[in-house]
């Protein structure tokens, strides 16, 4: 799994963080792309994963 991108998003009074990751899928071996939008603090755990 690698990370492609982290991109800050400000909405209101909230700073949010959207990171996009690469993901091997087991059946096919093909590479997807997973987003989630979350606070900047669990981007690093997040891309862990």
């Amino acid at each position: 799994m690698a990370k492609k991108s982290v991109a800050s998003l400000q909405t209101g009074s909230k700073r949010l963080t959207k990171a996009i990751k690469m993901v091997k899928s087991p059946k096919s071996g093909a590479y997807t792309f997973v987003e989630a939008i979350m606070a900047p603090e669990q981007v690093k755990d997040y891309l862990k994963k």
